[in-house]
């Protein structure tokens, strides 16, 4: 074994002296340092898959604690805490607060929530105390042997909770507000000439189209806890991130649609630098929104074909629906439907039948 390498069960061999070291201790800071041990002894172990050295960390770790409570007891019922300004004195013709001396916790690096949970576990009978240790160990050593699989699953539970907790109270708000956006604006391409310089494939051929102010200044029906899915082409990027902004949104991601034709290959349209190929939909939060679970992410380029002019491909939508199946959505600006789940907007939008009845 060469001279600079650790022998395995170094970590172990230190059990017994922090033991001894705890039963010995005068000072918090000196149990705070076998803590501090303790807490790097337990991730050490639970990297290493230890389960006996997860033990002993988790042992000494909880014994500290107990310490650090009998500690703060005793100086309560001896110097007592620091309390910070301890009245006044009078200073020549002033009043003068006079300020507590006595050592606080936090100058010990004790927080409220330390000083609370060792008082407590001081507190315990000590056949109690022991039984604490032992159900703890047992609860850590059942967590550190989840595997990758079995965490990933539980956050994707959590975060269904979350979402579908979210979409109940959506639901149960007294006005139609909406937890998912699905926008694609009607942005206006503007030319050198508007009576000359619109081609066939401007959007002005094929429906009414709005101004960057006009899109901006929308009022549209998000709850205070909603996610926006901005659809946007290349040139209007900048613009999209202003509406964005402009409706109360945090931008957190964009995924792009690559534009195909029947055979695969890319549906080149026109540009200035390039020939465009793609259009970028923008993704942005406003409160309380839960991100999808690790593992359950959709890739971030999307393959379609092309469909009817500003046509947006159904997987995208079928995307939303996969992470938010509980929150109301509204799809703004859609061309055809219905689509079950989702209220529609927009000139060329066709209703639900509850809606057309």
């Amino acid at each position: 074994m060469s001279a600079h390498r650790k022998p395995l069960n170094a970590p172990l061999a230190k059990y017994d002296a922090a033991r001894r070291a705890l039963a010995e201790a005068s000072r918090i800071d000196e149990v705070q340092t076998i803590r501090d041990w303790s807490i790097a002894a337990e991730l050490y172990a639970r990297q290493a898959k230890d389960t006996e050295l997860l033990d002993r960390a988790i042992d000494i770790k909880m014994r500290a604690e107990r310490r650090l409570g009998e500690m703060i007891r005793k100086q309560k019922e001896t110097v007592g805490l620091n309390r910070g300004l301890a009245g006044s004195r009078l200073s020549g013709s002033r009043q003068e607060p006079v300020r507590d001396e006595r050592p606080t916790l936090a100058e010990q690096n004790v927080d409220k929530k330390l000083s609370s949970r060792s008082q407590k576990l001081e507190a315990l009978p000590l056949t109690e105390f022991e039984e604490r240790i032992a159900q703890t160990q047992k609860e850590v050593r059942a967590a550190a042997q989840l595997t990758r699989a079995e965490r990933a699953a539980e956050k994707k539970e959590r975060r269904a909770e979350r979402e579908a907790e979210l979409g109940k109270r959506q639901k149960a708000l007294p006005t139609k507000r909406y937890g998912v956006l699905y926008v694609d604006p009607p942005w206006r391409f503007e030319v050198w000439s508007r009576e000359t310089g619109l081609g066939n494939t401007s959007p002005d051929n094929h429906y009414p189209t709005l101004t960057i102010d006009q899109i901006r200044a929308l009022d549209v029906p998000s709850a205070d806890d909603c996610v926006l899915f901005l659809w946007s082409t290349v040139p209007h990027e900048s613009h999209a991130h202003e509406v964005m902004s402009a409706w109360g949104f945090t931008y957190k991601t964009s995924p792009i649609w690559v534009k195909t034709n029947a055979d695969g290959s890319l549906d080149l349209g026109t540009g200035y630098w390039f020939r465009d190929a793609h259009e970028v939909l923008l993704v942005g939060t406003k409160g309380n929104v839960p991100a999808p679970a690790p593992g359950t992410q959709f890739p971030s380029v999307v393959f379609a074909p092309v469909g009817a002019h500003s046509e947006k491909p159904a997987i995208f939508r079928k995307m939303i629906e996969t992470m938010f199946p509980s929150l109301p959505k509204l799809e703004m600006y859609v061309r055809g439907g219905p689509f079950e789940g989702w209220d529609l907007f927009g000139n060329e939008a066709s209703p639900n039948e509850e809606e057309a009845a």
